[in-house]
């Protein structure tokens, strides 16, 4: 068993990935060839938007939708403790200053609730993270936004394929970000990401940021970076996307099978109205994570934790807020096996073994 199986999902598209990738090799064009664009073009008709730019990384992604708001130092963006730390990373690079806000204890994003008390003259964007494949209250989030003038950028580096209001993650927002990092729900062979937007102004200068600031060759009127996808990886993503629906369905019954395994032992996803998960991990909490890790190791059921520090208790971006919730939840969470190809008799066996650990 396999905390993520790329493997399985390769022998199901390997004709088409094989193709795609051998027709890069003919045509030699192997940095934004004709696949990047079409892959944009695809991606932007699948979220429901004007403009995708593909970039290099998820990373790159939101560094480079920052960069379009002209993110610097002295300003500062409200986002997340608890999610990966590139969120905070881009904020702290470009000489800004996170702002950290608690999460919601059920869906572990951000607290909507808890970002108007946060804005001051400062603040120069609103991050929200759609952590573990599920989106925040985009809603109330926007409409913050809307009344202080602060652009919103979705971070969707895990939820791209989930659904909030019937809309997709990567168009909620003015701004959005993700990641196509192999373990993602939609994941290339390396790295690779992608921002959205439906903003002209905004996605023609995200297109000369992710190329050296170039807006025609060789003349640079802004200081950019070398941010584009490779045309392997965007083939391998075109083939992928030809199964993601299918994909994002069996994400849903993995996890909806989970839940009715293990809601009597611990607690479980809890999925907002109106919202999907794409499940990007399926995540639990645990009383005793050490224990329970240690038993689970031991039965040879693979597992992870994200993640057991906060943004803000990393000595780049330390911030002494009170984070309570972000930081119950960093000693807590656990989470299991989670693919679309995950087999009944992986879920049951998985619950088994997390039955025994809790009984140690």
């Amino acid at each position: 068993m396999q905390l993520i199986d790329l493997q399985a999902q390769y022998q199901r598209i390997k004709p088409d990935v094989d193709a795609r990738i051998q027709a890069v090799l003919d045509h030699g064009r192997y940095v934004m060839g004709p696949e990047v664009e079409a892959l944009e073009a695809r991606l932007a008709e699948y979220v429901g938007v004007q403009h995708c730019i593909a970039l290099s990384s998820g990373t790159d992604a939101l560094l480079v939708a920052m960069m379009a708001l002209d993110i610097g130092p002295g300003d500062e963006v409200i986002t997340t403790p608890f999610t990966f730390i590139a969120t905070g990373e881009m904020i702290g690079l470009l000489g800004a200053t996170p702002v950290f806000v608690d999460i919601d204890a059920d869906t572990y994003n951000i607290d909507a609730d808890l970002i108007e008390a946060a804005i001051t003259d400062r603040t120069k964007a609103i991050v929200p993270v759609s952590l573990f494949g599920q989106i925040p209250d985009m809603d109330a989030i926007n409409a913050i936004g809307e009344r202080h003038g602060v652009p919103v950028i979705e971070d969707a580096a895990q939820s791209f394929g989930a659904t909030y209001k019937g809309k997709r993650s990567g168009g909620l927002s003015s701004l959005s970000a993700t990641s196509f990092f192999p373990a993602k729900p939609l994941g290339c062979y390396g790295d690779g990401g992608a921002a959205f937007t439906t903003d002209a102004a905004l996605a023609e200068r995200m297109r000369e940021l992710r190329n050296h600031g170039q807006s025609a060759p060789y003349y640079h009127p802004r200081l950019g970076i070398n941010g584009r996808l490779d045309t392997i990886q965007a083939a391998v993503l075109l083939a992928k996307m030809e199964v993601f629906d299918d994909e994002v369905a069996r994400r849903a019954e993995v996890g909806a099978r989970y839940n009715d395994l293990l809601g009597d032992l611990v607690k479980t996803p809890k999925l907002a109205a109106e919202c999907t998960s794409v499940y990007a991990q399926y995540t639990i909490e645990v009383d005793d994570r050490d224990a329970v890790r240690a038993a689970l190791n031991e039965a040879g059921i693979p597992n992870a934790v994200y993640y057991p520090v906060p943004l803000n208790r990393q000595p780049p971006l330390y911030s002494d807020v009170a984070i309570p919730i972000s930081e119950r939840a960093a000693e807590r969470v656990l989470s299991l096996p989670m693919h679309p190809y995950l087999e009944i008799a992986d879920q049951e066996r998985v619950a088994e073994a997390l039955r025994n650990a809790l009984k140690k």
